[in-house]
């Protein structure tokens, strides 16, 4: 069963706030999404525990 939450969090790149669909029923997650804003890449990183819990990290393109 999908569950969609919504994330918002600033853009590390212009610092707007930019609104985010995750999708927490596909676990841990790791991809790319443009800024709404500035259109520059964005590593979004999704972390799912066991109990549920998540956690998203905003992160530059060439972040490690």
């Amino acid at each position: 069963m999908d569950k969609i939450e919504e994330f918002s969090d600033r853009c590390p790149y212009c610092g707007e706030t930019i609104l985010l669909l995750i999708d927490t029923s596909a676990g841990s997650q790791h991809y790319f999404e443009d800024c709404a804003v500035c259109c520059r890449p964005i590593q979004v990183l999704v972390s799912v525990d066991m109990e549920g819990d998540w956690q998203v990290q905003l992160k530059h393109e060439s972040e490690v």
